[in-house]
């Protein structure tokens, strides 16, 4: 029989595994138009700004689908892909900040990370 407090921390980890998937397929999202409107015969940062956010995108996208499909992988292999997912994440919003126009892109990156971490919390 399964105690309240386990079926609260249960209630916890699901609810904190699927904002963390919305959380990577929003950022995808973002990411993947961010790039398209990036001119790919532009500037370097310009051309560094398209495939960061193409990475970014696809780590998400990926994320998502190891958080949202019952893959058999174990924590381990999650927990790797959450490090992944909010480290790219970081990485990206911190070249979006120097982008004008991009500060949504840059906040759902964020937020992405922080639904990350939040998932790990959840592992420990």
């Amino acid at each position: 029989m399964t105690t309240t407090a386990s079926q609260q921390e249960l209630f916890r980890f699901l609810e904190d595994r699927f904002a963390c998937a919305q959380a990577c397929t929003e950022c995808a999202r973002s990411c993947a138009l961010r790039a398209s409107l990036v001119d790919p015969d532009g500037t370097e940062q310009q051309e560094l700004l398209r495939r960061k956010g193409i990475m970014c995108a696809e780590v998400c996208d990926a994320t998502c689908r190891v958080l949202s499909e019952d893959n058999r992988m174990d924590e381990a292999g999650i927990r790797v892909q959450l490090e992944w997912c909010r480290t790219v994440c970081l990485e990206t919003a911190h070249i979006f900040d120097k982008q004008p126009g991009a500060e949504d892109g840059a906040a759902a990156c964020r937020a992405c990370a922080k639904a990350c971490t939040d998932f790990l919390a959840t592992l420990n």
